[in-house]
């Protein structure tokens, strides 16, 4: 597989090029930094040490055209750039870019009917199992018990609450047959008045180098039950992402996500 990695020039994009270049079968194609980046005209593997002959660049269409997937963990904006760039192009896109609004998950949703896209909030296998927890535990906890998610990540991290503290909050939603935009509390603040038991309420920690925690708590009368999914380093989200763009081989199109990747469904 010829996998190219955007965001080549931040923590994540690092850790897939490492990745991308200690898995067999797997040869980085490209790198993609956006412009002004100080890493253009490396070599993609200098931060290690190592020369792969890969160039980091803001060429998109270059890369493109000699790749056969993007690994993309970067912004919004710079996502949907790599969309149309991989519809031109006819390539596979893992993305695990978090804070799209709704108008580019339907963008997503549409350009899938044309290439293969595997989109998720995250990459990790423990999160994704994690998910399926959730699920269970919410039809048995639906009455009697607060539903709380807390998550805490790195002082760098642009949106809150994070894309997987949402993905469990739509996980706990759907298995208690509610939408998440209807019962969601997004933090608290002066008089709030007494909880409304049927909500899910978020909280979002920002600081020092926290890669993520998730802490999803069912508070009863009595007991209450935590479900808690930490991790130490970027290696989770890269190696996930790597069986997703495996996944991808012989899909001409489709929009999939890490369940589907697991076979969790």
């Amino acid at each position: 597989m010829k996998i190219a990695i955007a965001g080549a020039s931040g923590r994540m994009g690092r850790m897939l090029i490492e990745t991308v270049l200690n898995e067999p079968g797997a040869t980085l194609s490209g790198a993609l930094a956006p412009q002004g980046a100080a890493c253009l005209g490396e070599d993609a593997g200098a931060f290690l040490g190592r020369r792969t002959g890969v160039v980091v660049t803001d060429d998109i269409d270059r890369v493109f055209a000699q790749s056969d997937y993007l690994i993309d963990f970067t912004r919004p904006e710079g996502t949907m750039v790599h969309v149309e760039a991989a519809l031109r192009h006819g390539i596979g896109l893992v993305i695990g870019t978090t804070g799209l609004d709704a108008a580019q998950k339907a963008r997503l949703q549409e350009a899938a009917r044309k290439i293969g896209i595997v989109f998720a909030a995250n990459m990790s296998v423990g999160v994704n199992v994690t998910l399926k927890l959730l699920e269970f535990a919410a039809r048995h906890f639906a009455t009697g018990y607060d539903i709380e998610i807390v998550e805490a990540h790195h002082r760098h991290k642009v949106d809150a609450p994070s894309g997987t503290a949402l993905a469990m909050g739509e996980a706990i939603a759907g298995a208690l047959g509610r939408s998440l935009d209807d019962c969601a509390v997004y933090g608290r603040h002066g008089v709030t008045g007494e909880r409304d038991p049927s909500t899910i309420g978020f909280s979002a920690i920002r600081g020092g180098d926290i890669v993520g925690d998730h802490t999803v708590l069912f508070a009863g009368t009595g007991e209450r039950i935590e479900i808690t999914h930490k991790s130490s380093s970027r290696l989770s989200y890269a190696q996930g992402a790597l069986r997703a763009a495996r996944f991808l081989e012989g899909r001409a199109n489709g929009l999939y996500d890490m369940q589907d990747v697991l076979g969790l469904r």
